[in-house]
């Protein structure tokens, strides 16, 4: 029964959401509060509430003080250079665009943090997606698949996860699997070239010269790759303008030139005298989360407090800019805690272990010799449906020992279990995820129906890649 209506509260979450019915925070909340009354321990909700927040707030304290962070960096100017360096070398064209957003949250996504890597990401490409009248989604999508194979690292999580329920060695993990990896990476970019064809045919491109040039007035791109303006209004979105993420207040048709603000050399908060302690500060905030040398959180509540007094000494300025960037604040620390009562409900109730059991249950005797295959398969429904806590320490061992009683070593195992993560990083379970659409003024419902099954078959490409290589 439970595992019934465990799947059933994921799938009725998942309908609602990509259908629009429900906003995610009210149905992250109400849906399993709804179920948890369903299965009869409705007096349990708020101890399983109360678990799931107190799980999940150092990550909400963590994602509002990297919020304000970042944001103070945009304001004074850090991110300009590198924006301007990468519109560039994009030279304006939607496919050296996408792929340039795969190539930056690639890099970006080896310091091991996925809201550290949507952050910059967004921060860096969201004025060029909009001044290109491109779609958002392709870049949420994009970001989130290209993070998601570079969160194997042994410093991201999963592998030091796998390593740790089935006591081998992390590096014997990781090692063998880099040319599965890099498949898989070598995948999103041929699949980011594929996005930005598909684009370039929509909307064409402006030049470098119209790119970069100021105006008041809103650029739209024809079909035809011709250029024609307006002074904007109701009626001038434009074809460049429509499409997945140019729905709502992040689209395309908000108007170019609101979004490419990023770039104006003249707004108030840039402070280009700081450039250079600004990048020192950043560049010492990212090693000491490398080097674990303070739990995150502490790390971006001190370099938010650094950032604002010494870029903006006047108490005045320090509260314009935190109000200026309270909206990305609430959305995402309110959507972290709303993701506490979905995972406090579905790990309280008994929900998540009786899927997980059920899963393994079913799986054929003669698999037996094979279940590294099936931990691969398994790890991207169950990666997506539930914490990678959940998965590794809770279904990973008993995967193991099944693999064991037929001859299966626990590292192919635990290699094969990290294919899942493309996909996992589109998880709703996910928080920095809501990092991503929630900069990139999209909406999670098109994020993850444009999303997930590019990311599935990424998945679905390092394991065959690992099959191949003799890996796993």
């Amino acid at each position: 029964m439970l595992t019934v209506l465990g799947f059933a509260m994921i799938a009725t979450f998942l309908v609602l959401i990509m259908m629009k019915k429900m906003s995610p925070i009210a149905a992250l909340v109400l849906i399993p509060a709804l179920f948890c009354v369903a299965v009869g321990q409705g007096a349990q909700l708020g101890d399983y509430v109360i678990e799931g927040v107190e799980k999940l707030a150092p990550t909400a304290a963590m994602l509002m003080f990297a919020i304000v962070y970042f944001g103070v960096m945009i304001d004074v100017g850090l991110f300009d250079p590198i924006v301007r360096g990468i519109l560039r070398f994009c030279k304006a064209d939607p496919v050296r665009v996408v792929v340039g957003t795969a190539v930056l949250a690639a890099i970006v996504s080896l310091d091991g943090d996925g809201s550290t890597t949507f952050m910059i990401t967004v921060s860096a490409m969201y004025p060029l997606y909009k001044r290109l009248g491109m779609s958002l989604v392709v870049m949420t999508g994009v970001a989130a698949t290209a993070n998601g194979v570079m969160n194997t690292l042994p410093w991201g999580g999963p592998t030091a996860r796998a390593a740790t329920a089935l006591k081998v060695d992390a590096a014997d993990i990781f090692v063998p699997m880099i040319p599965a990896l890099a498949m898989g990476l070598l995948f999103v970019f041929a699949l980011a070239y594929v996005l930005g064809r598909r684009e370039r045919r929509r909307i064409g491109y402006l030049t470098l010269d119209e790119a970069l040039e100021p105006q008041s007035e809103t650029v739209l791109v024809a079909a035809g790759g011709g250029t024609k303006r307006s002074a904007g209004g109701p009626d001038s979105t434009g074809t460049g303008a429509t499409g997945p993420g140019a729905t709502g207040p992040g689209g395309a048709g908000a108007g170019a030139d609101e979004g490419f603000q990023g770039l104006d050399p003249n707004r108030p908060t840039l402070r280009p005298r700081l450039y250079w302690f600004n990048a020192g500060l950043t560049v010492a905030l990212l090693t000491a989360m490398i080097l674990e040398l303070l739990p995150i959180p502490v790390l971006f509540l001190l370099g938010a407090a650094l950032a604002l007094t010494v870029n903006f000494p006047d108490m005045a300025d320090q509260k314009a800019r935190l109000a200026a960037h309270a909206d990305n604040v609430l959305n995402v620390a309110g959507m972290v805690f709303a993701a506490a009562v979905f995972t406090g409900v579905l790990t309280g109730t008994g929900m998540v272990k009786h899927m997980a059991d059920w899963l393994v249950g079913a799986i054929p005797e003669g698999m037996g010799p094979h279940m590294a295959l099936v931990t691969g398969l398994l790890s991207l429904p169950l990666t997506y449906f539930m914490s990678n806590d959940g998965f590794y320490f809770g279904v990973l061992p008993v995967l193991a020992e099944a693999g064991a009683a037929h001859g299966v070593s626990p590292l192919e195992i635990a290699r094969a279990s990290i294919a899942g993560q493309a996909l996992h990083m589109s998880s709703p379970l996910v928080p920095a995820v809501y990092v991503l659409v929630g900069m990139a003024k999209v909406e999670f419902g098109d994020h993850t129906r444009f999303t997930v099954k590019w990311a599935a078959l990424t998945s679905l490409v390092v394991l065959a890649a690992g099959i191949l290589f003799g890996i796993v």
